[in-house]
């Protein structure tokens, strides 16, 4: 694959326990294959295990940065992994809520899968927007204002969500393609 994310910085979140593994491994590994610069972001540094299946421990991985030590200004783009209780723990997290909606506001590419569409909920980014999610979260999308489709890759403004593990082929090649069109 050619190398077209080179110069591209990408903020990666890892929830403190319970993001689900292939949906933060696909994506950054994606990105990194095209060129980009990652940061793993959460709420603490230091080592944090995933999920698979959102119930059996995965294998653990290195938080780089924090959500208060980075800003929108430092990343081209962003992902949003799922796993139920990682989803719910950031959207519970003020700071990383708030870098959700600055890079959104910002017109910055974004990549967020399966239940990682909570964060766009709580940052209130959803109105007037088509997306997609793991199929429980379609009412809390409706309500909020946004168009729920049961789609593998939906794209709207550089917003690209897909609905679970399954569609991660999609998903990562789609946020290749937005993330190299940047801004929206």
């Amino acid at each position: 694959m050619a190398e077209s994310l080179t110069d591209t910085n990408v903020a990666v979140f890892l929830a403190q326990r319970g993001t689900e593994e292939v949906e933060f491994t696909e994506p950054k590994g994606a990105v990194e294959d095209a060129g980009a610069s990652t940061d793993v972001v959460g709420a603490e540094t230091g080592e944090v295990q995933t999920v698979n299946n959102d119930l059996d421990p995965g294998d653990t991985f290195e938080v780089e940065k924090t959500f208060s030590e980075v800003s929108p200004e430092d990343y081209d783009a962003l992902v949003v992994p799922g796993g139920s209780v990682g989803a719910d723990q950031l959207r519970a997290d003020g700071d990383a809520v708030d870098l959700v909606r600055e890079f959104i506001e910002a017109g910055k590419p974004a990549g967020v899968i399966c239940h990682g569409p909570w964060m766009l909920v709580e940052a209130d980014v959803v109105e007037g927007r088509t997306l997609t999610s793991f199929p429980s979260l379609q009412t809390d999308i409706r309500n909020a204002g946004g168009e729920w489709v049961n789609e593998e890759v939906v794209v709207d403004e550089g917003l690209v969500t897909s609905r679970k593990p399954d569609d991660l082929d999609a998903f990562c090649d789609k946020i290749i393609e937005e993330f190299e069109e940047g801004r929206h």
